[in-house]
């Protein structure tokens, strides 16, 4: 299995195998593509690599189904207050020194009965995700791990809790690394290979990618492709995650006002880029999803129905982890 530092000498490469240019990191956080402002604007410009999916594939479609219920904050993971992102009340204060159980029981529901929703879905179709596995919801709930690891579904790193890691002391955060993935290898039988913290710290890179074992970093959105990123010497694959083809939308503003809004975002992404990859140029699509959003039933027929819309695509259309995008592109897209 290839680490996140790729093999350690590709040597002469076969046919049909690309070496990809990768840039190095000023901060851990940010290429510096030669201007001497550390971000990179340019990436692939004009010309975006073939990504050689299988099969011929014009589009590779990656969904996530992140699982956090239990992971957020509340006193009773020792918090000072509950939490206020990404429910169906969003905004407010939150409440200090004690629980908030209504927001406690929307958690709930994801945990209770939007997971298994959202399975029975994807099992209809046959389609494999990748999890987002917040280690201390996971913990919370051995039964939906395990569910996870036997219907195929790969799991990766959410980090340890679902909570703002960006003031948090180094050594703390490099401690929760190491917990989440070993709650995860434990709880699933397997070691995660991606890594998606979500509000991540300057340092949740660098520390990732030191703790080492990763086959990808998806703690950025800006690019319809993988590319490599240079971390204290070595290529980290990074594999860009979404915000806009994301459910998260009914829970901020402006968002989703309805689920119709949401099923017509997600096909006319799908369709443009499908109409891409036809033309010559194949791009990869990543769908965010949460339980205890699109697991509440009006929501889950949208989900049902843009399911059933890829399915009509299937032999144009890779589905499949994030695992696998990460494995297909060393193989075939090495860093220079």
């Amino acid at each position: 299995m290839l680490t996140q530092t790729g093999p350690r000498s590709m040597g002469s490469l076969p046919r049909g195998r690309h070496r990809v240019t990768f840039h190095r990191m000023t901060d851990a956080s940010f290429p510096d593509d030669g201007s001497g402002y550390p971000r990179d604007l340019r990436g692939y410009g004009a010309t975006p690599p073939d990504p050689q999916w299988p099969g011929g594939a014009k589009l590779a479609l990656s969904f996530v189904l992140n699982y956090e219920e239990g992971g957020e904050n509340t006193v009773l993971n020792g918090d000072k207050g509950s939490e206020l992102y990404l429910h169906e009340v969003p905004g407010g204060s939150p409440v200090i020194g004690e629980r908030n159980r209504s927001v406690e029981t929307q958690f709930d529901y994801g945990a209770r009965a939007g997971v298994w929703r959202v399975m029975r879905l994807f099992a209809q179709q046959g389609f494999h995700f990748t999890v987002y596995g917040v280690g201390r919801a996971l913990e919370l709930n051995p039964p939906v791990a395990r569910a996870f690891a036997e219907a195929g579904h790969e799991v990766a790193s959410h980090a340890w809790r679902w909570i703002d890691y960006h003031s948090m002391d180094e050594a703390q955060e490099a401690a929760e690394i190491v917990r989440c993935v070993e709650t995860i290898e434990r709880l699933t039988g397997t070691r995660p290979v991606g890594w998606y913290t979500g509000r991540f710290s300057p340092r949740t890179r660098r520390l990732v990618a030191r703790h080492g074992g990763f086959l990808y970093d998806s703690d950025s959105y800006d690019d319809d492709l993988p590319h490599y990123v240079q971390v204290e010497g070595k290529p980290v694959l990074v594999i860009p995650y979404t915000l806009d083809n994301n459910d998260m939308k009914f829970a901020v503003p402006p968002g989703f006002g309805d689920p119709d809004g949401f099923e017509r975002h997600l096909r006319d992404a799908f369709d443009l880029l499908l109409e891409e990859g036809r033309a010559g140029s194949p791009k990869m699509m990543s769908v965010g999803l949460h339980c205890r959003l699109v697991g509440r039933p009006g929501r889950a027929r949208a989900l049902q129905r843009f399911l059933a819309h890829v399915a009509a695509h299937r032999d144009e259309v890779w589905v499949t982890t994030r695992a696998a995008i990460a494995r297909h592109w060393w193989q075939h897209h090495p860093p220079a």
